[in-house]
This record gives structure tokens, sequence and C-alpha cells, in this order.
């Protein structure tokens, strides 16, 4: 299972329920690292996709403590029915948000970070992989400038 996020320098990944600075490569990274495969993500983000609907051409699964019924998706309650819902499937990305990342990233073996070089307001942060003595960072995906904003995709994988 891995990880996909989309951080600011200090780590931050969104404030009231949004991403206050989105870079469209990212996104582009994003839909073609995950297309075709499960999605772990929150009752909470989900309702941020377009139209609250889940990602297209994806397995959606979303990890909730309510007990919902949402069309187009699979409910979890916890992380253990996630991963047991998931454990047949080829690739599996928790895709947020905060409090996911908190319950998943120990079952994740890598996380695909992009850093967006800017520090906007936010509330909601992901585990600092750079400071992490379980966490180091693989490779340099692709990097580049986006209306003045300096990115890079990194892949980090967990130490053995």
């Amino acid at each position: 299972m891995d990880a996909i996020v989309a951080v600011y320098d200090d780590w931050g990944i969104g404030c009231d329920g949004d991403q206050p600075i989105a870079v469209s490569a990212d996104r582009k990274f994003f839909r073609s690292t995950t297309k075709g495969s499960t999605v772990i993500v929150g009752r909470k983000t989900l309702q941020t996709f377009p139209g609250g609907q889940p990602l297209p051409k994806r397995r959606n699964i979303v990890l909730t403590r309510q007990n919902v019924q949402i069309e187009g998706v699979e409910i979890a309650h916890s992380p253990e029915e996630a991963m047991g819902m998931s454990a047949q499937d080829g690739q599996v990305f928790v895709i947020g948000g905060g409090t996911v990342y908190r319950q998943m990233l120990p079952l994740c073996d890598r996380a695909y970070v992009t850093k967006v070089h800017v520090t906007p307001k936010s509330d909601t942060w992901f585990e600092n992989l750079d400071e992490s003595d379980a966490w180091e960072l693989k490779e340099v995906l692709q990097s580049g400038e986006e209306d003045g904003i300096q990115y890079e995709m990194c892949l980090y994988v967990r130490k053995d």
C-alpha cells in the first residue's frame, strides 16, 4: 500500500477542508499514478471531490466512523477493514485526508509526496518524512515550476 499526497514546505496539506494552493502538474501526476487502482479516502475528503463523487476509473473505499451509504463507493470502518477489502487489489493508494493519512501511513511501504514550495495557512499536516527515522527519500521523480511555484514529486520508501 502506498500514500500519495501534496505537501507545502511546512508539510501542511490543507486548510478548512480544502487545498489552498494546487499545482496542475501534481493533479496530473495524481490522476495518472492512481488511475486503475484502489484508493482509500476519508468521507470528508470525498466530499471535496468534484460533485462529491468518487474518483472515476478507480475502486473507491471510504474510511469513516459514520454508518453511511455513499453511491459508488465501498465503506470501511477501520484501517484493518480497509486493508482487508483491498488485500487482493494490485495497487492501493491512501489519498487523504489528514485523519486517514495518520491511520494508514504506518501500513504503507511507499509515499509519493509532491512538495509544493510555498507555505499557505494550513490546519492539517502530513507527517514530515524528512524528519522521520522510518522513511527515506528514494528519488525525485519530477520537478518544475508552475506560476512561479517550484515543486518536486518525490518517492519515499519505508526503511526496513
